[in-house]
């Protein structure tokens, strides 16, 4: 079995806890206004087999220790999930942490992965259904999908906000955050992260018009602030803000 891979980073700190080895799956579904990765929304050719990542996996073990491993990213690794569930017995085979970093939009049967993964670093979008398909281009229902399957199967979750001007910079919508968040089990972490304009030239070199080209970089203590009032609602285990 093959997958479509736009990079491998080895060394990753910020994928998930520990030090990590985080693949880059092609494709997505999604649309983001503020994606930074618009150079994997599409389908490759495969480049992989799962041997190959996992002999380049293995050779960066030693540095995991106890809370390490690897982190499935993308685009979106769910639309590659066969290939990350044979991955994954090898890599359980191992004792390996795995983490999956995802939109939570693939083509369904969610259960049969979340089964190989230790930790689910799911990214809120938007809490509201219109605002949501304004964003991404696609409607809440999948996303919803995965959700229950996270809840059913007990999945430790990392939630990861993007913070962006003029969109969702506001208490009102961390209200409407705080309120969503309800409806997930088992987070242990939320993160929020600053928009940033870093992706704008790949978009420029891609020929795809950049659609945040008026918004500028969110400013950090402004999102800090909104953290701290999250943090005042909203209790969890962990406070980092990146």
């Amino acid at each position: 079995m093959r997958a479509s891979i736009d990079s491998i980073e080895t060394f990753g700190l910020v994928d998930g806890p520990g030090i990590r080895t985080v693949i880059f799956f092609n494709s997505c579904k999604l649309r983001c206004l503020y994606c930074h990765n618009p150079e994997m929304w599409t389908m490759k050719d495969d480049n992989y087999s799962v041997d190959e990542i996992f002999n380049k996996i293995m050779r960066s073990k030693p540095y995991f220790g106890k809370t390490g491993g690897v982190t499935f990213s993308g685009g979106e690794p769910l639309l590659q999930s066969d290939f990350i569930i044979e991955l994954c017995k090898k890599l359980k085979g191992e004792g390996i942490n795995t983490c999956l970093d995802t939109a939570g939009v693939g083509n369904g049967n969610y259960d049969e992965i979340l089964k190989y993964i230790d930790i689910v670093l799911l990214d809120i979008k938007q809490t509201d259904p219109d605002k949501y398909k304004y964003l991404t281009g696609m409607p809440m229902s999948e996303i919803n999908t995965f959700i229950d399957s996270c809840n059913k199967l007990h999945k430790e979750i990392w939630i990861r906000q993007v913070i962006v001007p003029n969109f969702n910079d506001t208490k009102e919508y961390i209200d409407s955050l705080i309120n969503y968040l309800q409806g997930i089990n088992n987070i242990t972490r939320v993160d929020f992260l600053p928009f940033h304009r870093l992706g704008r030239e790949k978009y420029l070199s891609l020929n795809i018009p950049y659609r945040l080209e008026n918004t500028n970089d969110m400013n950090k203590d402004s999102c800090d602030e909104l953290y701290n009032y999250f943090l005042s609602k909203y209790k969890v285990k962990s406070n980092t803000i990146d």
